[in-house]
């Protein structure tokens, strides 16, 4: 799907043929987004995020600010940078993409990888928090170099849309714990209607007062509280949602495709990009995996973990090209080289590190993480050894296709 989006704005008669709109791509990937953001809510583990809201809070954050400061320090010895635009840069690709590791962890959740301990859940809830630091760091950063609202407004902006995301999806989410009730006919229908409805609301209307990041949380805050109140009752609405989503996965991943023009990116920066990336990956990588090491998982569960941390796509096609917009405003040369390069490592960081990531998840998510074998499957298990055994490697296979 990336590479079918990739397809039709770089051939030249396919581009010619086919016309994207920004605008209707940008709606079409932020619904995209607030579908996946829904079902990682009425996905989410209860019992699990309590037990694990300590290493949520450190997986959250520690690996995105490490990777942005890295990054940021790389790039300004190796591309010449100026500190602000490096950790404008930092900031772009330290954000891990919800599109790509959401529905990865629902599938494993479904087939009950990981689920004893709570790993799904564990992703799930830090991806969101990861992308509001990261893009609340993006628009200090953006303010502090074209000197629009003081560094401090800037930051208060950024725990105001964590507070004001949260308090409107408590909101948002009682009401739909209540609304519409038992009795109504085609209750599932309504209460999926309902809840996508409110979703891709908060989403385009936390774009439209300028506090882009409190939607997503919004959403993933209403989800989660809704399937709270729903109970056993949330099955079929999850299984509705699902379908919605197997409609916009193409679409998000095809439009993020499309967003990437490869005459814009310089052979002479590609290299040294490619070197910085890297950099902060495995930067990344370590810090993900010292700082869940105090929350009773396994080697191999870490390890996974780390793993899945990796993939970008969603946040940086949102937000790589805004710094090359207002350097062109500014009409400053030197800023619009600068613009340029952040664009340019935006794409390479997607081109590498969501084909990537999400591969590494699919291969080590079956082999890494342990099942937790359902109360059917365990039913009359008086099978051989062997045969368990084929049977495993046959589910796993059928799994690794799925991811």
């Amino acid at each position: 799907m990336l590479l079918a989006g990739l397809l039709l704005r770089n051939v030249p008669y396919v581009t010619d043929a086919v016309y994207i709109d920004s605008h209707w791509s940008a709606a079409l990937r932020n619904i995209a987004l607030s579908i996946i953001l829904t079902r990682a809510g009425l996905g989410l583990d209860p019992s699990a995020l309590r037990r694990l809201k300590a290493v949520c809070v450190r997986v959250a954050i520690g690996p995105c600010v490490v990777e942005a400061c890295v990054v940021a320090i790389v790039s300004h010895f190796l591309l010449g940078l100026p500190w602000v635009w490096g950790f404008i840069l930092g900031f772009v690709l330290a954000a891990v993409s919800p599109a790509v590791v959401v529905p990865s962890m629902l599938l494993l959740q479904r087939e009950g990888f990981g689920v004893e301990k709570g790993i799904p859940t564990l992703l799930m809830a830090a991806g969101s928090f990861d992308d509001i630091l990261a893009i609340t760091g993006f628009s200090t950063c953006l303010g502090i170099a074209f000197s629009t609202g003081s560094t401090w407004m800037n930051m208060l902006k950024g725990v105001l849309e964590v507070v004001g995301g949260v308090v409107a999806g408590l909101i948002l989410g009682l009401f739909l714990c209540c609304f519409p009730s038992n009795d109504q006919e085609d209750l599932v229908l309504r209460r999926t209607i309902m809840l996508l409805g409110l979703s891709i609301f908060s989403v385009f209307f936390s774009h439209v007062i300028g506090f882009a990041g409190a939607g997503g949380l919004c959403t993933l805050v209403l989800a989660f509280l809704a399937a709270l109140g729903w109970k056993t009752d949330k099955a079929p609405v999850a299984a509705m949602v699902g379908r919605s989503w197997d409609i916009f996965q193409p679409l998000l991943f095809g439009l993020i495709g499309a967003e990437i023009t490869i005459a814009t990116l310089s052979p002479s920066t590609v290299g040294l990009g490619l070197a910085c990336i890297s950099v902060g990956l495995a930067v990344r990588l370590l810090i993900t995996f010292l700082l869940v090491h105090f929350g009773g998982f396994t080697l191999k569960e870490k390890v996974f973990i780390a793993v899945a941390w990796l993939p970008k796509a969603t946040v940086q096609a949102a937000i790589g090209s805004k710094a090359l917009d207002m350097a062109r405003e500014e009409g400053d040369e030197a800023l619009i080289k600068f613009g340029l390069d952040v664009l340019t490592l935006a794409v390479l960081a997607i081109l590498t590190t969501a084909p990537i990531g999400a591969l590494g998840i699919g291969l080590a998510g079956p082999r890494l993480l342990t099942r937790q074998v359902k109360a059917d499957e365990a039913v009359g298990g008086a099978t051989s050894p062997s045969s368990n055994a084929i049977g495993q490697e046959k589910e796993n296979m059928t799994l690794e296709s799925k991811l």
